[in-house]
């Protein structure tokens, strides 16, 4: 009898189907493992929700956060603004995420694995007290919103054209925190809660630094 010639490429459909394992060939071992990660897969998953749920609460961040935060979480909630945060509140930006997480998806993702992380440490019992808030709000967060703040050229914004060329220069260049301290409430309101006196001494040492005296 003539056998029946197999195809190369049905030969290896035929190979790569019976060579597919199935569940009870893996062993109780196999099994074990794969539902083990699983397992700690969809418990990543439940950590990141519930973490991006709580780390939209202001009160959550301030439960640890006591060191300073508490008191700005109170400011946020008045009944009128003191600070620029608080004044960020009545523009919408009320959560405290809003400004300490970077910019675009990677921003995010941060923000969501710092979330995820805080919620397993503050469920655990092992959280600091107080959680010193260590990493000063880059530029990067302010400019998610003030993206355009550079374009307008003229005297009465040089100050925000020529910082990109003292921070190129200088390592110790201020930042936009630097001088619009979101939590300061010595600010002045009429200049956007600026506080003269030390945003002067700050432009002085870009001028120093730029040599322009």
């Amino acid at each position: 009898m003539k056998k029946r010639k197999i195809s190369p490429r049905r030969a290896i459909k035929k190979r790569a189907r019976i060579s597919l394992p199935t569940w009870q060939s893996l062993g109780r071992r196999g099994q074990l493992m794969i539902g083990g990660l699983a397992f700690l897969f969809v418990l990543g998953l439940a950590a990141m929700f519930t973490g991006t749920q709580m780390e939209n609460k202001n009160s959550f961040c301030a439960s640890c956060h006591t060191e300073g935060e508490q008191t700005f979480f109170n400011q946020s909630i008045a009944s009128a603004p003191v600070d620029l945060a608080s004044y960020h509140e009545l523009k919408g930006v009320s959560r405290c995420i809003d400004c300490h997480t970077g910019q675009g998806v990677v921003g995010r993702f941060f923000g969501l694995l710092a979330g995820s992380t805080d919620l397993v440490s503050f469920y655990s019992g092992h959280y600091p007290q107080p959680a010193v808030q260590e990493v000063p709000i880059p530029d990067e967060n302010c400019l998610k919103c003030h993206s355009n703040i550079s374009q307008t050229q003229d005297m009465t914004n040089h100050f925000h054209v020529f910082l990109p060329r003292w921070q190129a220069i200088d390592p110790n260049a201020a930042t936009c925190a630097g001088c619009h301290n979101g939590h300061n409430t010595n600010g002045d309101t009429k200049i956007k809660y600026l506080n003269s006196t030390d945003t002067q001494a700050i432009c002085q040492k870009c001028h120093n630094a730029l040599g322009q005296g």
